[in-house]
This record gives C-alpha cells, sequence and structure tokens, in this order.
C-alpha cells in the first residue's frame, strides 16, 4: 500500500499547495483542483504557484486564497546579465519564503522536474505529483499514475480528476473566473471593432505546433458559414499568431480579428462574452470549455481527450492508423488527421453543442 493510501483518509491540512506553472491550457485544465480541495477542506488555506505567463489564468478567481508566480525569468535575467551571486541570492530568498508557509500538502499536476523541486523547496510533509518525469518521483512523496481511459471514455482531465480523488477530493469541475476589469476591456474592444447585434462564435485556430492546426484555408470558409447561419466570427489568438490571423481574416471580409489585441485575461473576457467556440487542441478550445461555452474541438495529432462529460462539448477526431502520434508526425505533412474534418461536419457539430445548451434560436 502507498504512502498516500495510508494517509489520505486522516489528511486535514491547514495550508495546501499547487504547483502547475505551465502551460496555458494544462493550467485551464487542472483548475477543477480548487473547487475540489475546497470543497474538501473549505477551512484550509489554499495557493497555487504558477509561471508569469500563466498567471493571469488564475488571478481572479476567489476560491483561491493566494497566487504564488514562480520569479523565474527574473533569475534567469541575472544569470545571463553576469550577476549570479545575485541571481543565487534572490532564488534563496524565495526558497526561504515559500518553506516559512508552512505548506501542509503540495499536489503536484505537472509531475516534471522544475515542478518537483518547487514542491520540494516548500518542505511540505506531504508531496503528490501526477504522472512523474524527469525524475519529478525523486522530489515527491506518492504518485498518482492513473491508467488512460480507453476512447470513449476518455473524459477531459481525467487525470487531474484522478488526482484529486486520490487525496480524497472528488468534486472536480474545471474553475476559470473572469474579472471585472478585463471583462470591461473586452467588451469595449469587441465593440470597438464593431461586434454588435450578432451572437459571437470564436475561431481559435492556433496552437504551437503545426501537426495540431486545422488547415488554414478553411476557416475562412467557416468563418463564411458561420456569419450566413447567423454568427459574427471572431478569431482570437496571441501575439505571436498575428501574422498567420491577418491571412485567414484578409480572405474573409466578416471575419473580425482580434489576434494579439488582448491579453491573456481578456481574452477569457472575451470567450465567456461569446456564444460559440470552435478551436483546435488549444489553451483558448479549453478555456471555452471551462467556461460552460458551447465548443467544438478539432483533434488530430493529440487526442487527449475525447468528450467533456456534456453535450455542450463536441470533439472532432479522426482515429487514423497513425494518430495520434503527438510530436512525431509520419505523415510528411499531410496531416490527414485533420484534412478530414470538413466545414459541413463542424457545422454541424456546433448546431449540436448550441441545441445541447437550450439556444435554439442560436443554433447556427
Amino acid at each position: 500500500m502507498s504512502l498516500l493510501a495510508d494517509r489520505a483518509p486522516a489528511l486535514a491540512p491547514r495550508r495546501i499547495l499547487i504547483v502547475r506553472l505551465s502551460a496555458l491550457g494544462d493550467v485551464v485544465l487542472s483548475s477543477g483542483l480548487i473547487p475540489a480541495l475546497k470543497a474538501r477542506w473549505p477551512e484550509a488555506r489554499l495557493s497555487w504557484l504558477v509561471d508569469a505567463p500563466a498567471a493571469p489564468l488564475l488571478a481572479h478567481n476567489p476560491r483561491l486564497d493566494e497566487l504564488l508566480v514562480l520569479p523565474l525569468g527574473q533569475w534567469k535575467q541575472l544569470w545571463r546579465s553576469g550577476r549570479r551571486l545575485e541571481a543565487w541570492r534572490a532564488f534563496r530568498t524565495w526558497a526561504r519564503e515559500l518553506r516559512a508557509r508552512q505548506f501542509d500538502l503540495v499536489l503536484d499536476p505537472q509531475g516534471l522536474l522544475k515542478s518537483g523541486l518547487c514542491g520540494w523547496f516548500s518542505g511540505a510533509p506531504l508531496r503528490v505529483s501526477l504522472w512523474p518525469r524527469e525524475g519529478n518521483q525523486f522530489f515527491v512523496h506518492d504518485c498518482v499514475r492513473p491508467a488512460v481511459p480507453p476512447g470513449p471514455e476518455r473524459i477531459i482531465s481525467f487525470e487531474y480528476c484522478a488526482l484529486a480523488a486520490a487525496v480524497g477530493a472528488p468534486d472536480f469541475r474545471l474553475d476559470l473566473a473572469v474579472g471585472q476589469a478585463p471583462r470591461q476591456q473586452a467588451i469595449q474592444v469587441m465593440q470597438e471593432a464593431g461586434i454588435q447585434g450578432r451572437p459571437v462564435a470564436i475561431l481559435a485556430p492556433f496552437t504551437t505546433r503545426p501537426q495540431k492546426h486545422w488547415l488554414e484555408e478553411r476557416w475562412p470558409a467557416l468563418g463564411a458559414a458561420l456569419w450566413e447561419a447567423g454568427y459574427q466570427p471572431v478569431v482570437l489568438g496571441g501575439p505571436g499568431d498575428r501574422e498567420a490571423a491577418d491571412r485567414i481574416a484578409g480572405q474573409e471580409a466578416r471575419l473580425v480579428n482580434l489576434t494579439g489585441r488582448l491579453k491573456l485575461d481578456e481574452t477569457v473576457a472575451a470567450i465567456a462574452q461569446s456564444q460559440l467556440l470552435i478551436g483546435v487542441d488549444t489553451g483558448l478550445t479549453h478555456m471555452g470549455i471551462a467556461l460552460g461555452l458551447p465548443t467544438v474541438a478539432l483533434f488530430g495529432s493529440t487526442a487527449p481527450y475525447l468528450h467533456a462529460g456534456t453535450p455542450r462539448v463536441q470533439v472532432l477526431y479522426k482515429a487514423l492508423p497513425c494518430s495520434p502520434c503527438h510530436r512525431a508526425p509520419s505523415c510528411d505533412g499531410q496531416f490527414n488527421c485533420m484534412r478530414d474534418l470538413s466545414i459541413p461536419e463542424v457545422m454541424t457539430a456546433a448546431r449540436q453543442v448550441v441545441l445541447a445548451a437550450g439556444n435554439a434560436t442560436q443554433a447556427p
């Protein structure tokens, strides 16, 4: 029997730390740990350690007692500029302050070396990791290794649900909060862009890997189909996606391109103001799911989840013999798993998720 199995029934932590540093989508998908842990231990103080780029996703959550941002960028800058002693002192101060918080329980849903080290520096008497990699297991007391469910049963965030359940906190549901100031800014930007009078359909075409992309030329055509169905299609993405977004929007005048114009928490707010989201395996798609938005997810080289436990979400995925290939595609750039997802199929799924949300008048 594992240490966790022995101790979980009697756990009564006063201070809990979640260590999920990145990436954006995974921070969203593990956000269900917040309500799960709060429901199990409502009096406990709950903190989250995160990298700076993902911090805005958590900054407005009223159920999180403390947000800690790992100052890794500051340390790197000091080190690279030759101020290595200063970098070392800054790190030691951070580690000392982390330990002084006297966490009783650390949950590490990232399972990497750097997240394991962060948990270890906390000095917590119980540290639990998910699917450890890179030697992470040497810095925790126990590891949760959930079996990957068969395709039809692979529900969104199943691994994070398993981690929460392992410590006796099964009330897992994605928890993405919208700040008041970001909401006002998002509304203003959308109004200035002429978005009014129609339900909004967010298009999220961008990821960091080309094998996860849908064919670029299909996004303008999808936007046109959504317009004809009564929607205002809006392209969203980060600053690094502007060039591709300009190409897409340049092929369909009725597409509104807000790519790179909103901060991360403002992007969350813009999605929350919308009525439909269609996207690839990217953080914005997971945001739509977390916010309860009718969402169509286009998966190909990755298929981490095949349903979300709600008819408001549909995952479109062609299980070809070579898929999912993850980071090692073998199709010479053909990406047939994504090519086989047609615009009519996507529109049909969009109609179904909107109807499932009870918005019959807005069904495309």
